[in-house]
Formats: structure tokens, sequence, C-alpha cells
């Protein structure tokens, strides 16, 4: 099941290469039923799996390069799940929202589909070479969808993610290799490495590694200072592309470091927890007043999504089960939030043919449902109780004020400064007297709908039911902190 679902889309993009000359409508259908597999065979993942058993389930494990150890090994559990099903629904939400491209149509959906089979093999991979070969499958589509389909800067930008991105593969593709060799040659299976590392390797080779690892992951988080290529990536990347890049892109960051990072070098992250957290805190912060000084509504979004962040990073450094689901939970709220966000500023931009903050107003009298839901996302984005945006949040802080009373009133702090930009977002985009240049704006459409209110549906969901999702993750989360030793 795991393969049906990782490789269904790459069954799409073969399909659409032997498409040459159909309609764009024909080309889009395709796309739209093979992204949509994925998402069918993850709720039937979720309706078989086992809840209290623990471990990784629907395991798929055969030898791929058999001298080395490197096996073909596929498994999934609680904190796979959920990224899986984040990762299939935004992939359904960016290909219909996608419909408006023009421009080589078969080639667009074709990057598209290779960059969804990335994606979930990275969420399912549980070899470490396994799992380096579909993080580097995932840039290369995402380098052309921005290079092609991007802005005026799009070739910029592109090849500033690529080297990015692949300077943090490389990093960490030097590490396991020496992970590999430093326990003896035996395997590269993450759980079996899980086990042997911490007795192998001494104090100082886990600070090593782990540091190493750590900026790999770091890097697509992303974390400050590494953080650069991300607004430049998301004002020159089509809006389909941005939701994907923020919804569940930068979820591989967090999700390599709960998944490799931190099992693997325990001593490691209860050495450097407290600059971990301090990271975080700088990252919420930062990001935040830099989203306040933005003129781009797009870019403003993008430092929105590296402050919460910071929030993962916090979660990370308190290692406890409350952290590590406050982290988790976050990861998966943003995606959700982010993903409305960016879509919002398709929304505006293919109206009024510009993303500057100075240019807009008056929203709500002239697209009054577009401007509620804008203000609907941008306080979830803030963290209005109620809504999923402020339970990963809450945990959080519950944890780091439990653990670091500093840290969590700085992250306090940053909180303010997160819901300062988000109504300054509001107040110039949808109050205030409507423009005359905008009065004839079409209202928003049908498909923009169908993308927006599944995703409205989660955050609300998640607001007032947390257990939903909660019950997924806290075996997992259990067991990372356990392998932790706990604090």
């Amino acid at each position: 099941m795991l393969s049906m679902m990782v490789f269904a889309p790459v069954l799409g993009a073969l399909l659409l290469g032997f498409m040459g000359g159909r309609s764009p409508q024909a080309l889009r259908s395709v796309a739209t039923v093979f992204m949509a597999l994925p998402l069918a065979i993850v709720v039937l993942l979720l309706a078989t799996y086992h809840y209290g058993a623990g471990g990784l389930q629907f395991v798929q494990r055969t030898a791929w390069v058999p001298a080395w150890h490197i096996q073909y090994f596929l498994g999934v559990d609680g904190l796979s799940l959920v990224m899986l099903l984040l990762t299939a629904a935004i992939g359904v939400v960016a290909t219909v929202a996608s419909y408006g491209i023009g421009d080589r149509v078969r080639e667009y959906f074709v990057w598209l589909l290779l960059l969804q089979t990335g994606i979930l093999g990275v969420f399912c991979a549980q070899d470490l070479i396994l799992f380096i070969f579909f993080f580097d499958v995932v840039l290369v589509p995402m380098y052309f969808l921005i290079a092609i389909w991007g802005g005026p800067r799009r070739q910029y930008a592109a090849l500033k993610f690529l080297i990015y991105t692949f300077t943090g593969s490389v990093l960490m593709l030097v590490a396991v290799l020496a992970l590999y060799f430093l326990t003896g040659r035996q395997t590269f299976a993450i759980p079996a490495l899980a086990r042997l590392a911490p007795h192998d390797l001494g104090r100082g080779l886990q600070l090593l590694l782990f540091a190493v690892i750590f900026i790999g992951f770091a890097i697509k988080l992303p974390m400050v200072p590494l953080h650069t290529w991300l607004p430049d990536a998301h004002v020159e990347a089509p809006t389909p592309v941005s939701v994907i890049l923020a919804a569940v892109l930068l979820k591989i960051g967090g999700y390599g470091m709960l998944r490799i990072a931190l099992p693997l070098f325990p001593q490691a992250v209860h050495a450097l927890a407290w600059p971990i957290g301090i990271l975080g805190v700088v990252n919420i912060i930062y990001a935040a007043l830099a989203a306040m000084s933005q003129h781009d509504f797009k870019k403003l979004v993008a430092y929105s999504s590296v402050s919460h962040m910071g929030f993962v990073l916090l979660g990370l450094a308190l290692a406890t089960p409350l952290g590590i689901d406050g982290a988790i939970f976050v990861m998966f709220s943003h995606g959700l939030i982010s993903a409305m966000l960016f879509l919002m500023v398709g929304v505006f931009y293919d109206r009024c043919h510009t993303r500057e903050l100075s240019r807009l107003g008056g929203m709500y009298r002239t697209l009054p449902l577009a401007g509620t839901l804008l203000a609907f996302a941008a306080l979830a984005n803030l963290g209005l109780p109620t809504l999923s945006g402020f339970v990963g949040e809450f945990f959080t802080l519950s944890g780091v004020f439990a653990t670091y009373r500093v840290l969590a009133f700085w992250a306090a702090f940053g909180l303010i400064l997160v819901a300062a930009f988000n109504l300054i977002l509001m107040q110039r985009v949808v109050m205030g007297p409507p423009r005359t240049e905008w009065e004839s704006l079409a209202p928003v459409s049908a498909r923009e709908l169908i993308t927006l209110v599944p995703l409205l549906g989660g955050v609300v969901l998640l607001g007032i039911a947390p257990a939903v999702l909660m019950n997924v993750i806290n075996g997992p989360a259990a067991a990372i902190a356990a392998s932790l030793g706990g604090r």
C-alpha cells in the first residue's frame, strides 16, 4: 500500500508524458485523479492503522544494495501518517488551484506529480539512504516549478533554493555515511540505528554528527539565519507551488529532526537543548518583526512561516512528550493555515495583479467573501482560541514554561508580535474604505472555494477537537521522548 501511494503520482506523470496534444482540461483531470489516489490510500491507512500497537506498520522491506546494507524500507507510524495526510490533502488542493496555469500545462503537472512522489517518499522512508534519495527527488521538480512558472526573478529564486537545500542534503549524506561506518557498517535502517548509535557513539561524536544533520534539516525548516532562500522562493513561485512549499516542504525539516536527529543522538539533544530553544525564540521574534516590515503580501506570509517554525524548534528542545506533541501539532496546523493564506494571496493577485499592501484595502466591501476568508486565516495564524493555531502553540508554551521559563516569556512576547503582523495584514488588505480601482472585481469562484473550504474545516475541527490529531501522534511523541531518556 505504501509503494502504491508513493508511486501513484509517477504513473500519472508518465501518462501525462504520452498525452501530447490533449486539451488542458484532459491534462488537469488526469493530474487530479493521480494526485487524489494517494489521499484515498492515506485515508485507508488511517482507517486500518492499529493506534495502540505502536512501532512501524504497513512495512515493506527488501534489499536494495545488499553490499552496503541499503534497503528499500518503507513503514509508517502516527507521525508519518499525519504528515502523509497533510501532504496528500495539500497535493489535491494545489492541483485544483493549478487549473489557472495556462503555459506548458502538461509539463507543469508532470513536475507537480513528481514533486508529490518525492514528498510522500520522505515521510515513508525508514532507510537513511532511501530517505536522502527521496529528499533529493524533491529538489528537481521544485526547482523547475519555480524557474519556469515563477515570477520575474524566478531563476535567481530557484537557484538559491537549490543551492541551500542541496547543501543541506550533502551535509546529511556525510553524517549518514559517518554514522554507518562508526556503528560497524551494519545498516542504514533508521530503527536499527536508533538502537545502535546511542550506545556506539560517545558524547563528542554525537554532538558532531547531530550538529551536521541538524543544520541540514534546519535549512529546510527553515531556521534563522539559514532561512533567506524561503522568502525569495515564495515570492517568485506560482501560488499553488507556494502552497506546497509552505504547507508541506518546510515540514520535512521538522519531521527529519523528529525521525532521525533526536532518536539517534540523545546525548547531543540534551546537551544542546537550551541553544535549540534559544534559536526557536529567535525564529519567532526575528521573523515576526521581519513580517511586520514587509510591503509585499506574499513575503509577509513567507516570514510568517519562518516565525511559526520557531515553535517547532521550541517543542524539539523540550524533548518531552508534551513538547513533541506540540511541535507535530504546530506543523500540521501550520500546513492548513499557511495553505489558506497563500491561496488568499492568489485570490487577490489574480484580480488586482499586485501584491503591494499599500495598493490594497477595503476588500471587506469590494470582495466580502474573500475578505472574510482572509480574516479567518489571519486569526487562525495568530493563534485565536477554538482554531487549530492556538492548540499547538498552547501545548508548546505549556511545556516550555515548565522547563525554560525565560524562553517561555520571550516566546510569549513573540506571540504578541505574531498577532501584530496578522492584524496589520487584515488592516491593510480588508479594512478601510473601498478603492475605486477595485470596484468591479470578480467574486470568489467555485474552484477557489473548493480549495479553501476543506482547509477552513480542518482548522476549525482541530481547534475544537484537537484529540482527533492528538490520538494519532501521542504514541510516536511518547516513543521519541522515551528514546531520549525523558526529562
